[in-house]
């Protein structure tokens, strides 16, 4: 009996530390044209080949780091050393990586920002390569006609990088354990992130395109659920704050089937935490969605949102029984073509 195959869960990597090495030169050649009937031929050495260099290019298609699991090395090629008849080495071929859109290149050691490879094409030259070296021809003269010095191509640069991934996203998804989040994911887009009825569900960030027939596509990201501390790197959800960063709005889902004040406390918490890990963050303009009113009797429901006096936007889901959720993510559409 053969037995399927499991099908891995692609995993998602958004940090990592590589090496980058480009090409060496190729040396030049040291020749003398020897043909019959030519009796002073003359040096006739070409010049080495220069060395590949290695680019790191944005794409559009990528939505993670996962090739630099299986990679940290990364080379270009050498270039071929010059031959006699003023023959030039071939050039090295130069090495390609494709990352993400939202890929922050860091240097290793200082940890200084390098690049910040945000458009689709973006590119950044992580290391040049080595010049070809000349052949003899360049060094005859008058006094010396038959040179035989040819200089060594030059080597080509190496360095260790580290790279993290910021998401683009137009709606960052935040929210506490067991908020919903990834119910509300799966219901507003064609994701399909794990579900269970615990906390902690989601282990890293989780990607969905909303399609609207009036609207153009748009991308929300949904991160581990975040708790108080979390700036600090309590629970999970502090490790992945930065894929929220470049989001345009935040989409704040709170669990409102909890007891008296605590969905004012639990968007409190989520406010204190963005503010503290990026005050810039905290001011994008902002939705919050009151998620569980299956659980809830009408005049509950009517004094929770009653807690939410300055909130611009507003909406009321069940996103386990799917009500409301429709006009959810049109109002979500909107926002995002008005922001």
């Amino acid at each position: 009996m053969i037995r399927p195959k499991k099908r891995l869960a692609m995993a998602f990597v958004d940090e990592a530390r590589f090496y980058v090495r480009a090409g060496d030169g190729g040396n030049g050649c040291v020749s003398f044209r020897r043909e019959k009937f030519v009796p002073r031929g003359g040096p006739d050495g070409g010049d080495g080949g220069h060395g590949g260099s290695v680019f790191i290019v944005a794409s559009s298609r990528l939505r993670s780091l996962l090739d630099f699991r299986y990679r940290s090395h990364f080379k270009a090629e050498n270039g071929a050393s010059g031959q006699g008849k003023r023959k030039h080495g071939r050039k090295g071929g130069d090495r390609v990586i494709m990352v993400p859109c939202g890929t922050l290149i860091r240097d290793d050691e200082s940890g200084e920002v390098i690049a910040d490879l945000v458009n689709d094409g973006d590119r950044f030259v992580a290391a040049r390569g080595g010049g070809g070296g000349k052949g003899n021809v360049h060094f005859a003269s008058a006094s010396n006609r038959t040179p035989r010095r040819a200089t060594k191509g030059g080597e080509g640069e190496e360095v260790w990088y580290r790279i993290e991934l910021k998401i683009l996203a137009d709606i960052g998804l935040v929210g506490m354990p067991n908020a919903g989040k990834s119910t509300l994911l799966s219901k507003i887009s064609a994701a399909r992130p794990r579900v269970a009825p615990y906390p902690f569900t989601t282990l890293e960030p989780q990607l969905g395109v909303i399609q609207s027939e009036f609207h153009a596509p748009c991308l929300i990201a949904d991160i581990p659920g975040l708790i108080e501390g979390a700036h600090q790197g309590v629970g999970l959800g502090h490790k992945f704050l930065r894929h929220v960063e470049r989001s345009r709005i935040l989409l704040y889902l709170i669990d409102a089937s909890t007891a008296d004040n605590t969905p004012l406390d639990d968007f409190d918490t989520l406010r204190q935490e963005i503010k503290k890990y990026s005050p810039e963050l905290a001011q994008r303009r902002f939705f919050i969605v009151l998620n569980k009113i299956d659980l809830m009797a009408p005049d509950r429901l009517a004094e929770v949102m009653a807690r939410f006096p300055a909130a611009d936007e507003i909406g009321v889901i069940s996103a386990l029984e799917g009500t409301g959720v429709d006009e959810i993510k049109e109002r979500i559409c909107n926002l995002v073509e008005e922001v």
